[in-house]
């Protein structure tokens, strides 16, 4: 069942509920054994545990996953060992949490022509790094 560690944590903790060994660079699907129904106007992201990261490189390989309102099937996490050691995972311990926030559901509408902006279409690093 996932569950916070603290009263006022923003995750659930979500689990493996199989035990694996992860090579550097390898991926694995990990069943988590949960299923659960998201509430209407709700996503559930998928997100990587810091420490897991930090200390052994462990991650997600699509962060955040997303568990989707219509979703009732198992919780799978998409874990990669991004580390230069390899790592075993065992069954029952904490591998990513599950955040729940609301999401916006309005249509998306198709316009003839953008509003101007600022920034406009400048993207990916077109603010430099200082």
């Amino acid at each position: 069942m996932p569950a916070r560690a603290h009263e006022d944590d923003a995750g659930l903790d979500l689990r493996a509920d199989c035990e694996v060994f992860l090579r550097p660079g390898q991926r694995f699907l990990m069943p988590t054994g949960v299923r659960m129904r998201i509430p209407h106007g709700h996503v559930g992201l998928v997100c990587p545990r810091s420490g897991l990261a930090m200390k052994h490189g462990i991650s997600i390989v699509n962060a955040p996953g997303v568990v989707d309102a219509g979703y009732t099937g198992e919780v799978k996490v998409n874990l990669v060992n991004l580390g230069e050691r390899a790592v075993m995972l065992r069954a029952g311990e904490r591998i990513a949490q599950l955040v729940i926030v609301p999401v916006d559901m309005r249509p998306v509408r198709t316009v003839e022509r953008l509003l101007s902006t600022e920034r406009g279409d400048k993207g990916h690093g077109s603010t430099g790094v200082k």
